[in-house]
């Protein structure tokens, strides 16, 4: 009956040990912010979920205008332009009045011709001043139609062979931060660059707002396929390199707390991080500020303070429960002094001591087991015959 016993004593040390260490850790990850601190660091979170997720490939490129959409405007006889009514940047419609040309015929006065818009778009380029001469071979100012414009990506020649017409970009602009665009496969170049050894990939690209421009750089991820329920969370809430991935989850007990949470990725686009490990759905991870929690960690309130203000109750330095054992451990330190007012054991932390615990235990084990065995020293001598007395 004595080596149950020891082992159970055993199960509780380390059981203890356990618990111990899980509280600590829980300490060291935690953050708690007041507040002006969540205001401060801006913090803003996103609920983890399955999502389709779409493994992409990066490339560069540029905006341009489609050749069909740019018209130019012209006079039909030679003469004098005497009334211009548009300058660059300008928007028409198809057939508002751009300019009057005096014509050349003799005359009193002389005839006047009106020219007109031939499409809707934006006044690209004016090559003429009020008074110039103009004759019909000479444009004079260019329009564009921006409502729908290319997007053209220099794709490597080894990946273009895997991309069909039809295929997805997500778009973005350098010029606009802020926007996103997406486009569908057109068309390729007609020929590659030898030196680059990339093709031209065209994308046909919506232009509702109409701010884009043509030659505007432009950053391309190509969605070359797609899974279904995969869990991800933003690019921005993933911290660390290498091995050492994690992020920030909003804890689900204490207001203004986030713990670091380690992860295991997979797949990385340019908006998405695949989680292979480390969270569950329905988590809240940390997007913006979760740089600036990892400088945070001596923040004005405690995770102790914290407990406390959540749940009405007091709780240990580390975050634990403040179980009947640690009270008395408490009360033991604060009593047994050294006369200046420091514990004889002031410094020492619970891990060691349940470590020392454990020894403990394990020296009463090895007694009992000893005890319960029989010791070849001690065992019966046996008894001799008569005979072999005499």
């Amino acid at each position: 009956m004595k080596r149950p016993l020891a082992h159970l004593f055993l199960c509780l040390s380390l059981t203890g040990i356990t618990a111990a260490a899980e509280d600590a850790k829980r300490a060291a990850n935690t953050v708690v912010l007041d507040e002006t601190g969540v205001k401060n660091l801006r913090i803003e979170t996103v609920e983890v979920e399955e999502t389709d997720f779409e493994a992409t490939i990066f490339s560069l490129g540029r905006i341009e205008a489609i050749p069909s959409k740019v018209a130019a405007v012209s006079s039909r006889i030679p003469g004098r332009i005497i009334e211009l009514k548009l300058t660059p940047g300008d928007t028409v419609k198809a057939g508002d009045e751009v300019a009057k040309v005096e014509s050349r015929q003799p005359g009193d006065p002389p005839p006047v011709i009106s020219l007109k818009a031939p499409l809707s778009g934006l006044v690209t380029h004016v090559d003429a001043r009020l008074g110039d001469p103009i004759d019909p071979e000479k444009a004079m100012l260019e329009i564009t139609d921006l409502s729908e414009v290319y997007a053209v990506a220099r794709v490597p020649e080894h990946q273009a062979g895997r991309m069909k017409t039809g295929t997805v970009a997500h778009i973005k602009v350098a010029a606009l931060p802020n926007e996103k665009f997406d486009g569908e496969l057109l068309r390729f170049g007609t020929s590659a660059d030898k030196a680059s050894g990339t093709i031209d990939a065209i994308f046909r690209l919506p232009n509702t707002g109409g701010q884009l421009r043509a030659d505007m750089r432009a950053e391309f991820s190509i969605v070359m396929s797609k899974r279904a329920n995969v869990v991800s969370v933003p690019r921005a809430a993933l911290q660390g390199e290498g091995g050492n991935r994690f992020v920030y989850v909003k804890d689900f007990d204490l207001a203004n707390a986030f713990v670091k949470t380690a992860v295991t990725v997979g797949e990385i686009n340019d908006r998405f991080v695949e989680i292979l490990s480390g969270l569950l759905p329905a988590d809240e991870v940390v997007t913006r500020g979760a740089y600036s929690l990892s400088f945070a960690g001596a923040s004005s309130v405690s995770l102790k303070e914290a407990l406390d203000a959540a749940h009405g109750h007091e709780h240990a330095a580390d975050g634990g429960e403040l179980t009947p054992e640690k009270k008395a451990e408490m009360a033991a330190q604060k009593g047994g002094g050294d006369g200046h007012g420091h514990s004889e054991e002031e410094g020492a932390s619970p891990l060691w001591k349940y470590g020392c615990g454990v020894l403990f235990v394990l020296l009463l084990l090895a007694i009992f087991t000893k005890k319960s065995r029989p010791d070849a020293d001690e065992a019966p001598t046996p008894k001799h015959t008569e005979k072999e007395a005499a």
